[in-house]
């Protein structure tokens, strides 16, 4: 069973900076990355990167965070810059393994205005 650990998230002002990181268990040879989801809402993307290194961006995500991946740790991490408060949310660690989505147990994230 694989499972993927994340740790990063917080409490952070308007325009701050926060890095999220979530590690696998196992050698993830496909894309990792990270979603969010706030009370109410369908889970979204924000970002994710294949295994190729081809990389995929929320528009709301473009020019402030950033993803990269050690693939050599089976990590993946998520810079994420001039917060605002609409950034607000359960980040969660995405994985794709044997065809399915793996995810982690979500990290909270809240930008105060």
């Amino acid at each position: 069973q694989v499972q993927l650990v994340e740790s990063g998230g917080g409490l952070v002002q308007a325009g701050g900076s926060l890095r999220l990181s979530c590690a696998a268990s196992r050698n993830i040879f496909n894309a990792m990355g990270w979603y969010r989801q706030n009370s109410g809402r369908q889970r979204e993307l924000v970002a994710d990167m294949s295994f190729g290194g081809s990389v995929r961006y929320a528009d709301s995500a473009k020019g402030r965070f950033t993803i990269s991946r050690d693939f050599a740790k089976n990590t993946v991490f998520l810079q994420m810059n001039s917060l605002k408060p609409e950034d607000t949310a359960v980040y969660y660690c995405n994985a794709k393994y044997q065809g399915s989505d793996l995810w982690g147990q979500g990290t909270q994230v809240t930008v105060s205005s």
